[in-house]
């Protein structure tokens, strides 16, 4: 896999020697295009536990799955490459303590609508599946907890959802810099998805930094981490947790990036018993 990896950067690199344009353009399109993240036979058994509903949304649609409570309402969001269904261990000790509970497919992701993934598109999601609902909590992993900030920053204007952010990343500059070292990329490539970036979103992509949009948050918020997180650097979690006032870190060790563990199941609980 690292040798197709390299080798499709070095042809994304001589693409950009003639156009870095169409090199921006190429190497976006691998960003934003997820190889993984459909639903299996085993996964789609657990989720046929659920209420499905899926939502029309602009030209796509939102696929959410329910399972109804009579305490707190909770909105759970995967992250990159995942679905719905990852949740399946919390929400079976969610369900134990009678809460509500949605969880929404990503765009291009499980079953949900679009070919491509941003986690703008993906704040748009959830601010439709918030209206709808109402939840109390918003529990994100990963990309997820990237588009959960956006989301309330960019448009929940009068409720604030307290916040759950497991494993985390805080700058998307930082996102964008692995995949630009993993993928060998050159300096005009670089340069290429940063002027697409900015032409597409008006937005500079320093703007969309976690730490930076929850600054102002008053809503509660939980952070956990593992020190030993491979995909997104515990680092991430200081500065989260150093911007957002309102928010404790809970630092684990050994559990990984997915962070799929009782101890940290024992956590998000009491925080949102609290």
């Amino acid at each position: 896999m690292k040798i197709i990896t390299k080798l499709i950067g070095f042809l994304v690199n001589i693409v950009s020697l003639f156009s870095k344009r169409t090199a921006g353009k190429i190497a976006l399109y691998l960003f934003t295009t997820p190889r993984r993240g459909r639903i299996n036979e085993k996964q789609s058994d657990f989720l046929g536990t659920a209420f499905r509903e899926e939502i029309d949304y602009k030209d796509t649609s939102i696929m959410t799955y329910r399972w109804l409570g009579n305490r707190k309402t909770i909105l759970l969001v995967h992250g990159w490459e995942s679905n719905s269904a990852r949740w399946q261990p919390l929400i079976d000790q969610l369900k134990k303590h009678h809460y509500s509970i949605i969880a929404l497919d990503a765009p291009a992701h499980g079953r949900s609508g679009s070919k491509r993934f941003t986690a703008i598109q993906y704040a748009e999601f959830i601010q439709v599946v918030s209206k709808k609902f109402s939840p109390d909590i918003i529990i994100g992993h990963s990309a997820g907890g990237m588009a959960s900030a956006i989301y309330q920053s960019k448009y929940s204007a009068h409720k604030k959802e307290n916040l759950i952010l497991l494993g985390t990343p805080s700058e998307f500059t930082d996102v964008l810099n692995r995949y630009f070292k993993m993928m060998s990329y050159n300096n005009r490539v670089i340069d290429g998805v940063y002027r697409l970036i900015k032409e597409q979103f008006n937005a500079d992509p320093s703007e969309f930094s976690t730490a930076k949009l929850l600054k102002s948050m008053t809503s509660k918020g939980l952070i956990i981490h593992d020190k030993n997180d491979n995909i997104i650097p515990y680092s991430d979690a200081l500065i989260i947790n150093q911007s957002y006032k309102h928010s404790n870190l809970i630092t684990t060790n050994g559990f990984g990036h997915s962070l799929n563990n009782n101890q940290v199941y024992k956590s998000i609980h009491e925080f949102i018993a609290s």
